[in-house]
C-alpha cells in the first residue's frame, strides 16, 4: 500500500480538531427530480450503492504515526454502507427543515478510524427536489479544489447517463464533466490574484512576514490596513460548542456585478461590503457593536491549473469589513482600499515558498487551537469570508440538474462564524455556518445580507 505525507499546512487542521471544532468542509448541491422518474433518488441510491471504486481522497485512511501521512486503502477494506446514506425529508420538507438535517450532519466529526468522508443523498423536499450533502476533512481539501471535483462529477450534457458517485470520480477518475479539455476556459481564482513564481522567493515571503506580523505588534497606523490579531473582540470570537447552525442566502449575480461595476471594484469587494453590513446590524442589534471595524480572514486561492487535488492549496489576506461605517458606499470603499492593501502584502511566490508563508502565517492562531487557547485573547480576525467561483453554465447528474449549491464550512474556538459564497449558473450562492450556541439567531444574519445589498443599490441610483 503506498503511502502520501501530509503537508505541513494540511496536517495542521488535523492537530487544531477536537470534538468541538470538526476541521471538515462539505457542499450541499440541490437539484431538481425529472419529471419523468419520480423513483429518481431511489435508483441512483441503488444503483450507486454498487459502485465500489474509489479515487484519491476517498480511499486514503489516516495514519498518525510515525508522522501524518495517507495510506491508500483497497476497495475491499472500504465500507461503503458507513459512508454513503440515503436520507428523507417528513414530505415536502422546507428549506427550514433541510437546514436543521444539514446542521446536525455538520456537527459530528469525521471517525479517524475510517476514511474522512461522507456522502448523504436526501430525497423528500417541496418543490420536487433532492440535496446531495458531502462532506471532507479540511486536510484533504480545500473550498477550490472542492468545486473542481465537482466540475468534474457533473455533466454540461442533460442527456449524460450512468454518471459515477463522488468516490469513483475523485482526483484520478475520470472526469464527467463533458467540456473538451482544449476548450475550457482558464481557471479563475478569487479577485484573479495571480501568484507568480519569482527570484529570490525567500526574501519576499520574509520582507511579507515581517511587515504582517510588525504591523500586527506595533499597529500599522493606518485602520484600512487589516493585520491579524488586531482585530476587536466580538460575541463571535469566544469559546464554542459542538452543534452548528446553517443558513442561505442567494441572489443574482448580475445584481452584484452592477454594484461592483458601480463603486469600480470587484465582486469579492461587494461581498466582503455585505457581509460587513449584515455583521454590523447585528451587532448593533445585540448592543455589541465594537467602535472599531470588524476584521475578516478571506482565503485565496493558489492552486494552478484546473484540477483538483489532495490538500489545501490557500493562503490568507486580512481585510477590514467598515462595520464602523454607517453609509454603504463609505463602507464598499473602506473595504476596497482595505482588499487593495491586504493584495500587496502577498508575497509573488509560488509552490513551496507559498506553503511555507501560509504556515508562518497561520502559525499562531493554529498554534492557539492546537494548544487549547483558542477563544480566549484577542482574535486573529473576526470572521473567515471566502469566495469561490463555481461552474458557469447549468450542470447535470444523470439529466437531474443542480440548482443551488452551498459551501458548508468549518468553525474553531475564536472564530465562530464563517460565510462562504459560491457562484453557479448566474447566481450567487452564500452558505453562513454558525455555532449554535454563540449565534442562536444565525437567519438574521442571513437575512440582513440580503437588505444590505437593496441598500447599496439604492445608494448607487440601482
Amino acid at each position: 500500500m503506498s503511502r502520501h505525507v501530509l503537508k505541513v499546512n494540511d496536517s495542521a487542521w488535523l492537530y487544531a480538531e477536537s470534538y468541538r471544532t470538526p476541521m471538515q468542509v462539505a457542499m450541499l448541491a440541490t437539484f431538481a427530480v425529472p419529471e419523468d422518474r419520480p423513483d429518481f433518488v431511489h435508483d441512483l441510491v441503488a444503483r450507486w450503492r454498487e459502485v465500489r471504486e474509489y479515487q484519491p481522497p476517498f480511499n486514503y485512511l489516516l495514519t498518525m504515526a510515525p508522522v501524518p501521512s495517507w495510506k491508500e486503502l483497497p476497495p475491499e477494506k472500504i465500507d461503503l454502507d458507513y459512508h454513503f446514506r440515503h436520507s428523507a425529508l417528513p414530505r415536502p420538507g422546507s428549506q427550514r427543515e433541510l437546514g436543521v438535517l444539514i446542521s446536525r450532519l455538520h456537527s459530528a466529526k469525521l471517525d479517524r478510524r475510517y476514511p474522512l468522508w461522507e456522502c448523504h443523498l436526501i430525497e423528500g423536499q417541496e418543490d420536487n427536489q433532492w440535496s446531495m450533502y458531502m462532506k471532507v476533512h479540511h486536510s484533504q481539501i480545500d473550498g477550490v479544489g472542492g468545486i473542481r471535483l465537482l466540475k468534474r462529477m457533473l455533466s454540461i450534457d442533460h442527456d449524460a447517463r450512468d454518471m459515477l458517485p463522488p468516490w469513483a470520480v475523485g482526483t484520478r477518475g475520470p472526469d464527467q464533466s463533458g467540456i473538451p479539455r482544449k476548450a475550457r476556459p482558464p481557471a479563475l481564482e478569487r479577485d484573479t490574484i495571480s501568484i507568480g513564481s519569482v527570484a529570490g522567493a525567500g526574501a519576499a515571503v520574509v520582507g511579507s512576514l515581517g511587515r504582517t506580523y510588525t504591523e500586527s505588534l506595533v499597529g500599522s497606523g493606518d485602520q484600512a490596513r487589516a493585520v491579524p490579531f488586531r482585530a476587536p473582540k466580538t460575541l463571535f470570537n469566544g469559546r464554542i460548542h459542538t452543534p452548528r447552525r446553517f443558513a442561505t442566502q442567494h441572489y443574482p449575480i448580475d445584481r452584484m456585478r452592477a454594484v461592483a461595476s458601480a463603486t469600480g471594484g470587484s465582486l469579492n469587494d461587494v461581498f466582503l461590503s455585505i457581509c460587513g453590513g449584515s455583521l454590523r446590524r447585528y451587532l448593533a442589534d445585540a448592543g455589541e457593536l465594537p467602535t472599531e471595524p470588524l476584521i475578516a480572514n478571506v482565503p485565496v486561492s493558489v492552486r494552478p491549473g484546473d484540477q483538483p487535488g489532495v490538500g489545501n492549496a490557500i493562503t490568507f489576506l486580512y481585510s477590514s469589513l467598515g462595520t464602523d461605517v454607517a453609509d454603504p458606499i463609505r463602507r464598499i470603499r473602506a473595504i476596497q482600499e482595505s482588499t487593495r492593501l491586504g493584495k500587496e502584502r502577498l508575497p509573488a511566490v509560488d509552490g513551496l515558498a507559498m506553503d511555507a508563508y501560509t504556515a508562518v502565517l497561520m502559525a499562531p492562531f493554529l498554534s492557539q487551537s492546537i494548544l487549547g487557547f483558542g477563544g480566549r485573547g484577542r482574535p486573529a480576525s473576526n470572521v473567515v469570508i471566502s469566495n469561490v467561483p463555481g461552474p458557469m453554465e447549468p450542470r447535470y447528474l444523470d439529466g437531474s440538474r443542480l440548482l443551488e449549491l452551498y459551501p458548508v464550512s468549518l468553525l474553531f474556538n475564536g472564530q465562530a462564524l464563517n460565510i462562504t459564497g459560491v457562484s453557479y449558473d448566474g447566481e450567487f450562492n452564500i452558505g453562513f455556518t454558525g455555532c449554535r450556541d454563540s449565534i442562536p439567531s444565525l437567519q438574521k444574519i442571513a437575512v440582513n445580507a440580503g437588505e444590505e445589498l437593496e441598500e447599496l443599490e439604492a445608494a448607487l441610483g440601482l
